[in-house]
């Protein structure tokens, strides 16, 4: 029973796709099954003991060079295989072959449970896990463990706020909306007002955007826990999803919000040439923005707080974040889970990760001090904005609970709100059609839903 959805798994893993910009082995660092690692780093002390590790940070290089000066009795090996699917691809396949793998990798959030399925991430409890868990904020702790067990250790975090257009505002008379109520009437008062501009983008393939719009809304959608690995619960069609698939299906429908793709070419450009007055957004998104070209040069944008459902009881989402776990296939466990605590579990680091690669850090030393908190941002007018949007975000995100085959069900989220958006079904149909069709999937894989 276990071999057919573990199977599966490895397939699912294969199809991701990854929704963040940042986030000594016995295969070698080059993911090619090499005796010798292949590194593109220096390594400084060539006697030490080696600690291959695979990432796609941005400036992950100064972190490692750091790291190694820092360290002569380990070194990293490091290599980017690839951003998400393609990193994961490389990874599934080394897990089938039993060789390849690097000691240390960068994983997202989300599939985590897509690899501890198939018995490919160590425990890392055993090597001190729990000894530094006061070192990192409680959701993304949460988001990187399954029960008592501990797959990763955290390095990044997309707590949500509101990225918005200030110039578009005040010309159409807006204030900045608080609830999605008032974000609502303000998207029916820019359309009024002839701008041209829409609210925002409602993107059909938004996956884990959308994932987290439900949460806010108390949807709860998967219950898995890698220490009953066959079982799950699944109710992706709860009460919260469908208040907050009908409210955008309305949006939709008055012609108030876009819909189009996520992270084409066409959407960035309008990100920043004023087609959407309101950029939705995780806290890597900031830095998302100011990568893109084409800005419009009269654009004033600041940061608010993700409208709330019910400004009395405040919830706070999660959209993306990555970790460092440590695969099976390592050949000194110890020392590889050594790497992954400590490789940005230091100040200077992770402050590396924060400056030069715009991470917004799990990681509580920094992102609990002065400096991180009263950061100014160019961008946004020299505006604060961890303290006034992202740092409150991240301490209110309690975690989530990802299911074992996290890709799949975001690919038929996907495909039920194309639907929706495209008049075929209603947003309760697309829901209860998506729960139909993910109980069959984990049936036929093996599961048994609890």
């Amino acid at each position: 029973m276990k071999a057919k959805f573990l199977a599966s798994a490895g397939i699912v893993a294969a199809t991701a796709v990854a929704l963040t910009g940042c986030s000594g082995g016995n295969g070698g660092g080059d993911g090619g099954g090499s005796e010798a690692a292949s590194c593109t780093n220096t390594i400084v002390n060539a006697e030490a003991p080696q600690v291959t590790v695979w990432a796609w940070y941005p400036a992950f290089d100064q972190v490692v060079d750091n790291f190694n000066n820092a360290n002569d009795d380990v070194q990293i090996c490091w290599t980017n295989a690839g951003q998400g699917n393609d990193e994961y691809t490389k990874f599934s396949t080394s897990i089938e072959s039993g060789s390849g793998a690097p000691d240390v990798i960068q994983l997202e959030s989300e599939v985590l449970s897509s690899f501890t399925i198939r018995d490919a991430l160590v425990d890392l409890t055993e090597y001190g896990a729990n000894d530094v868990e006061g070192d990192y904020a409680e959701g993304a702790w949460e988001d990187a463990s399954s029960g008592d067990a501990v797959y990763a250790i955290p390095v990044d975090g997309g707590p949500m706020g509101m990225l918005y257009r200030q110039d578009i505002f005040d010309a159409a008379g807006i204030e900045v909306p608080t609830t999605w109520e008032e974000f609502e009437a303000a998207a029916r008062t820019l359309k009024d007002s002839g701008d041209g501009a829409v609210i925002a983008d409602f993107p059909t393939n938004g996956r884990a955007f959308n994932q987290a719009l439900f949460a806010q809304a108390g949807s709860e959608p998967f219950v898995y826990d890698s220490a009953n690995p066959q079982e799950i619960g699944i109710t992706v069609n709860d009460d919260g999803a469908k208040k907050v698939l009908e409210y955008w299906n309305g949006l939709v429908e008055d012609g108030l919000v876009a819909t189009d793709d996520a992270f084409t070419a066409d959407y960035n450009t309008k990100l920043v040439d004023g087609s959407y007055a309101v950029y939705l957004a995780a806290a890597w998104g900031p830095g998302y923005l100011q990568g893109l070209s084409d800005s419009d040069p009269d654009a004033v944008w600041r940061a608010a707080p993700l409208p709330l459902w019910d400004e009395a009881n405040p919830v706070q989402v999660n959209w993306g974040g990555s970790t460092f776990a440590v695969t099976e296939q390592a050949e000194n466990k110890e020392l590889a889970a050594r790497v992954a605590m400590e490789i940005f579990g230091n100040e200077e680091r992770m402050n590396l990760g924060v400056d030069e690669g715009a991470l917004f850090p799990s990681y509580l030393p920094v992102l609990e001090s002065p400096e991180f908190e009263n950061k100014e941002y160019e961008f946004f007018g020299g505006q604060q904005i961890n303290k006034d949007v992202f740092l409150d975000a991240a301490a209110g995100y309690e975690g989530a609970t990802f299911s074992p085959f996290q890709n799949y069900a975001y690919d038929q989220l996907t495909e039920q709100i194309y639907a929706m958006v495209q008049g075929e079904k209603d947003a309760d149909q697309a829901l209860d059609d998506l729960q139909s069709s993910l109980e069959q999937y984990a049936t036929e894989q093996g599961f048994t839903i609890k």
